[in-house]
């Protein structure tokens, strides 16, 4: 027995019952960065990315937690900050913003981005590699980060948590309702894609965080694949330390000044709304119902914080939409000397404009159209200002808990009016508002309280993932392996069960350093069912249908860069017409077909001549590879396309150098991946076709059959780790 020199690296193993999480949390879209959220500088920098940073923060705090990475898209954009380009931005000892490479470098709105999230799958993948560990959990936020939290999950095989904090569903309702035409919805929002790709999220989540149980009962369960059994209620926490009430005899902020600049009697109560310009967000009723209403405007001033802006002409769509008609609105009531809309705000001056409405005894509305959450409610609660919010989604449970202010129909400007006043008007009720709302914000929506039932959740699941015996050591081996071990499945895998239980066994022992996959004629469908019934787990990956596609995990994964680069000349029909011309040759069935594959039984053996075929096709000017095997069996593929090939590709993706794989196969579509710098092994049953191998020097003919001669393979090169 001979020992191949570079496969002596020893397995390193993990201990601990409770070892502290890694959690990775994906935000796609937006500007993302640890200070200074440039929050409503357009629709997709919102409440979602001040969300995740700050459970990246309070993640980090708690000592059950190892480490966090906040994934984002890297963005490098003359028109923006330099802090969006940093591949790495260290928030503190245990927290990370990381951002990886997704599409162009400029900034692109989120419904720009679908076509570049498998690339932003594979950069993860490059990035994971190089850093050498696996997440415990992945956790998608919006869309966009579900798409991309399903693949990494998938292929790393760990548990996955999705929050959609707005969904495709209600949203297309609402525009529909609005009267916009399906045609203007698609080309707008690219809303089918985003549907999708939340259905595709839902079903791979082990489990989804919801902020209300509202969000659950009647958006979520609006859905394909809703499953009550997987959703967890954890309302999202606030920062009790920057949202406080204030305090005596504190100086004015800038922020104060700026917003008395534009109010005849500064210190008039405030009715203050703090939102993106988003047409969502209702400004134009709440203006309507603050101009229509003498008693409100005679014992209020109305203040404005939407957002940023240096032209209103330079904004998105709906942004300039919203503010034309807010100014418009302004106009036509005479509003001017009542009404503050400061142009810019820094993030770290949002606490200072609530404790100025604290301080004058104001309140805070959110008039939106539809709520998920309501996080601005929140923080206006920490800081002592009571509240009139929209009676949709998020702000039922908040108001329930907090009991600091009264809900109404955003649409209802009469009723948006009366409930501004009543909330100002009453001293008594004021002050009661506003300390049942202090209580109730720490007692229901503390971060404390939030990252508690949120890794009580997380544990649950990661727990559960260990359990299986050995199952733990093969999660995520398509990062950790140092080594590919690839088995053709039919006469080479299976055949004989006790030896492939062996083999399993020995594969379970070796530990990450080792990625287990197949390569077979098979579909993928078929994989998984000849798998399943000789008790194989899912491999790590599977080259299918010869070489002409690459699946990850369990087979939900196919690999969409290998996809893209065998199409190159691709000609299915003109390549089966050509085929069909032998009459030695007949199509299979529809099992048998594949997108890059067109397969053919070889009726009549002796008289049929593949290079006569390949000269055919050579003439149609078709690039095609010809696989015949056991005389019986004919594939078409792409040029590019074959077992060996996608072993090259895959370590070359993988970084894992090609004399690392091992390789067993038994006939003659296996022997262009037995040859070159492979370590090859040929069972003992093989077909003839392969006797001409022997000569290879790297290419050891086993005397056990099928799953014997791969152990006998295994132990001949020493590759396995012990």
């Amino acid at each position: 027995m001979s020992s191949h020199p570079v496969l002596r690296a020893a397995h390193v193993a993990t201990s601990g019952d409770d070892p502290p999480l890694y959690i990775m949390l994906l935000s796609v879209h937006g500007l993302i960065r640890g200070d200074d959220l440039e929050l409503g500088r357009d629709a997709d920098t919102g409440g979602q990315t001040k969300y995740v940073v700050e459970l990246a923060r309070a993640l980090g705090q708690d000592p059950r937690v190892g480490r966090v990475d906040l994934v984002t898209r890297r963005v490098l954009d003359r028109n923006l900050s330099g802090d969006y380009a940093r591949t790495e931005e260290v928030l503190d000892e245990k927290v990370r913003i990381i951002r990886i490479k997704a599409g162009p470098v400029k900034y692109v709105a989120k419904e720009g981005l679908w076509t570049h999230l498998d690339a932003m799958v594979d950069n993860l993948l490059g990035f994971l590699r190089s850093e050498g560990r696996v997440p415990d959990l992945v956790h998608g936020h919006y869309a966009d980060a579900g798409y991309v939290a399903a693949r990494l999950a998938g292929l790393l095989d760990v548990p996955m948590a999705f929050t959609g904090h707005s969904l495709g569903r209600v949203k297309l309702e609402r525009l529909r309702a609005g009267g916009a035409t399906e045609e203007q919805i698609e080309r707008r929002y690219k809303i089918h894609r985003r549907i999708e790709a939340e259905e595709s999220a839902l079903d791979a989540a082990t489990f989804v965080v919801a902020s209300t149980h509202q969000e659950v009962t009647e958006q979520y369960s609006t859905y394909d694949h809703y499953n009550p059994k997987r959703m967890s209620v954890i309302p999202p926490g606030v920062d009790l330390e920057r949202f406080s009430p204030p305090v005596r005899n504190q100086p004015p902020a800038p922020i104060e000044l700026e917003i008395n600049r534009f109010l005849a009697v500064p210190e008039k109560p405030i009715v203050l709304a703090l939102s993106r310009p988003d047409p969502r967000k209702n400004i134009p009723r709440l203006i309507e119902a603050f101009g229509s209403h003498e008693r409100l405007r005679a014992m209020a001033n109305l203040v404005l914080i939407a957002g940023n802006r240096e032209q209103i002409s330079s904004l998105d769509r709906g942004a300039r939409e919203t503010w034309w008609k807010v100014l418009e609105l302004i106009d036509n009531f005479d509003l001017y000397g009542s009404v503050a809309y400061p142009k810019r705000h820094a993030s770290n001056e949002v606490p200072d404009v609530y404790r100025l409405a604290t301080r004058r005894r104001g309140v805070f509305v959110n008039a939106a159209l539809t709520e998920p959450f309501g996080l601005t409610l929140l923080e206006a609660a920490a800081s002592g200002v009571p509240v009139v919010a929209t009676y949709d989604g998020g702000p039922q449970d908040i108001l329930e808990n907090c009991k600091n202010g009264a809900l109404v129909d955003p649409l209802d400007v009469e009723a948006l009016g009366k409930a501004l006043v009543e909330a100002l008007e009453d001293r008594t009720v004021w002050r009661k508002r506003s300390r049942a709302g202090l209580r109730g914000v720490e007692r229901h929506y503390s971060w404390r309280a939030h990252v508690d039932s949120y890794i009580r959740t997380a544990r649950g699941v990661t727990k559960r993932k260990r359990l299986p015996k050995g199952l733990h050591r093969a999660r995520g081996r398509i990062l950790t392996a140092n080594r590919l071990l690839v088995c053709d499945i039919d006469g080479t895998l299976v055949g004989r069960q006790e030896p492939l239980r062996k083999l399993l066994q020995r594969l379970e022992r070796a530990g990450p350093e080792v990625a287990f996959g197949v390569a077979t004629g098979r579909s993928i469908e078929l994989t998984r069912q000849v798998l399943k019934e000789h008790g194989v787990r899912p491999p790590d990956f599977a080259i299918t249908s010869v070489g002409s596609a690459i699946y990850y995990g369990a087979g939900e994964f196919p690999d969409r860069g290998w996809q893209q680069h065998i199409s190159h000349r691709w000609r299915p029909e003109a390549m089966r017409k050509v085929a069909l011309g032998f009459d030695e040759l007949e199509l299979q069935g529809p099992e048998g077909q594949d997108t890059y594959k067109v397969s053919f039984r070889v009726r009549d053996a002796d008289r049929f001549d593949p290079k006569a075929l390949q000269a055919a096709l050579r003439q149609e000017r078709l690039a095609v590879r010809t696989i015949y095997s056991h005389g019986a069996y004919l594939d078409l593929l792409p040029l590019r396309a074959s077992h060996g090939l996608a072993i090259r590709y895959l370590c070359m993706r993988l970084g894992i150098p090609v004399d690392m794989v091992l390789v067993a196969g038994d006939s003659g579509n296996d022997e262009e991946m037995l040859r070159g710098n492979t370590l090859g092994v040929v069972v003992g049953n093989y077909d003839k076709e392969l006797e001409p191998l022997r000569k290879e020097e790297r290419i050891y003919f086993a005397k056990g059959s099928y799953a014997r001669g791969i152990l006998e393979g295994i132990d001949y090169y020493g590759f396995l780790p012990t």
